[in-house]
């Protein structure tokens, strides 16, 4: 059968290879077409756009690529209807994949999402709009499936994919060795995007200073130069690792986490951490107005209550992080976030999110 996926992010592109392994095992005559990234390319078919050309972050920087963004989606479409697919599947990727979704759907296309659009966190009456133009949906977050059914939806809760390369995770022995890592470390996390990157890290290094028993190493993102990053490093205390975020994890005491995907796979290592985050000013102003959610990182989110601390804006300096990561380092609380981490765990449930996805996908495919 032909498959056309959309991933437009890093995140995206890492589940979407995931599941076209699967759908092979289930398929062996899946043939693929799709927008997304280097990992989706290594699975086979073929790569009409990568994710590096659509990821744009924040209101006003989405306002600032509109003409980008409008120039993709019409060949995303004229694409799609060229290929005529026996499915679509579009991973996460709302603000896109929405109207592919929609434009599928007008042209009698089956669609499948994979990874849930975050209707929860605002204008929940998207809902409506996805009961009509999506015929599966497969969510990640567990409090996901009883959101959608208030809303009159069936959904199908597939576990996180992120439990998938967790498990499949193999920690390096010589990891510290290689890198001369012989103190405790705290782990920076700062995200993959450039504006991420340079409104957070410097913020994050600032607390260098107050910690010199410890190492800080930086979770550096492959697409990055080094000397990007040393732009923003003015410490001998600072080590700088690339694509190893899962090694340096395994290893780490603590961590600062850009809020996002990274903030659950840090508590999934059971990582003691502080999640920050800070955003063009315009954009927080238009998401205080609509967002109706009490918290920003997914740990929160998926506990529903604060288990770790999230310092936003004006909240993210150098005052505020040091003070909460000294808490992490021993102590009370964090002995309480790592018995909180334990029980988040449980709530996740298994890895094979992406097995169960194609498995799903199948059934929906052969009318079971």
């Amino acid at each position: 059968m032909k498959y056309y996926l959309v991933a437009g992010e890093a995140s995206g592109d890492l589940h979407g290879a995931n599941l076209m392994k699967a759908i092979k095992a289930e398929d062996d005559a899946a043939d693929f077409r799709y927008y997304g990234g280097d990992k989706m390319r290594a699975e086979g078919g073929v790569l009409k756009k990568h994710y590096s050309e659509m990821a744009f972050m924040g209101f006003t920087e989405v306002l600032l690529n509109l003409r980008t963004i409008f120039k993709n989606m019409k060949a995303c479409k004229e694409d799609v209807l060229a290929y005529r697919p026996d499915v679509l599947i579009l991973i996460d990727f709302p603000g896109f994949n929405l109207k592919i979704a929609e434009f599928a759907k007008e042209n009698g296309l089956k669609v499948c999402y994979y990874i849930s659009p975050k209707v929860w966190a605002w204008n929940q009456k998207r809902v409506l709009k996805i009961k009509r133009i999506v015929d599966k949906l497969f969510c990640i977050l567990p409090f996901e499936v009883e959101f959608y059914k208030t809303w009159g939806m069936e959904v199908d809760y597939v576990g996180n994919p992120l439990l998938d390369e967790i498990a499949q995770f193999i920690p390096d022995p010589d990891f510290r060795s290689k890198y001369q890592l012989d103190k405790d470390i705290i782990a920076l996390l700062p995200g993959s995007r450039k504006q991420e990157i340079e409104r957070l890290l410097p913020d994050m290094l600032s607390v260098t200073a107050d910690f010199p028993e410890q190492q800080f190493v930086v979770a550096a993102a492959p697409s990055f130069e080094e000397t990007y990053y040393r732009q923003f490093i003015n410490s001998a205390n600072v080590t700088l690792v690339f694509g190893q975020t899962y090694q340096l994890l395994h290893v780490a005491k603590a961590a600062v986490v850009a809020s996002g995907t990274a903030t659950l796979e840090t508590a999934l290592f059971h990582v003691p951490q502080v999640v920050v985050y800070r955003g063009g000013a315009i954009s927080v102003a238009i998401a205080r107005m609509l967002v109706n959610i009490r918290f920003i990182s997914l740990v929160n989110l998926i506990m529903d209550r604060k288990v770790v601390t999230e310092l936003i804006q004006q909240d993210c300096n150098t005052l505020e992080i040091s003070r909460n990561l000294k808490n992490l380092l021993e102590g009370s609380e964090r002995e309480q976030m790592l018995e909180d981490y334990a029980e988040l765990s449980g709530k996740m449930g298994t890895a094979g999110a992406s097995e169960r996805t194609a498995k799903l996908i199948m059934r929906f495919l052969k009318g079971l």
